[in-house]
């Protein structure tokens, strides 16, 4: 009788760690982003901050979250029309760089560039942890 319920608490505590360990392995963090345009650099930041938002939004929904913590990450750009943007780059012989300095405030990091249509674009980026 003793060795059963050695072996029934065994089985318990056993349990115990699995589910432990289960809820640790289903916390983590991921970088996400937003980008948007605009014609004036203020339109073209809250744009991105907006769709960034609505991202992390739905990925809360998507994934059953009740509670995240967001903060500052900075993401390189997403341009639309072109694969990249550099510092000191030029289209078509105007200047078409990123603006500096960064928009950063305690939820997103917002790093802007010339855009090829727009005159500013801008990508949110933040970590998100659950």
């Amino acid at each position: 009788m003793r060795s059963y319920w050695r072996s029934s608490a065994l089985a318990l505590i056993a349990a115990g760690f699995c589910s432990a360990l289960g809820v640790q392995a289903q916390a983590g963090c991921i970088g996400v982003s937003g980008t948007a345009d605009g014609f004036d650099k203020e339109t073209a930041v809250s744009r991105a901050q907006s769709a960034l938002s609505d991202y992390i939004k739905e990925y809360k929904a998507e994934k059953h979250l009740r509670s995240v913590t967001v903060s500052a990450m900075r993401m390189s750009p997403q341009p639309y029309w072109r694969s990249g943007v550099s510092k000191d780059m030029f289209c078509f012989n105007i200047w078409c760089g990123i603006y500096k300095p960064d928009i950063v405030n305690k939820s997103s990091d917002t790093v802007c560039w010339s855009g090829v249509v727009s005159p500013y674009v801008c990508t949110s980026g933040a970590k998100l942890c659950w």
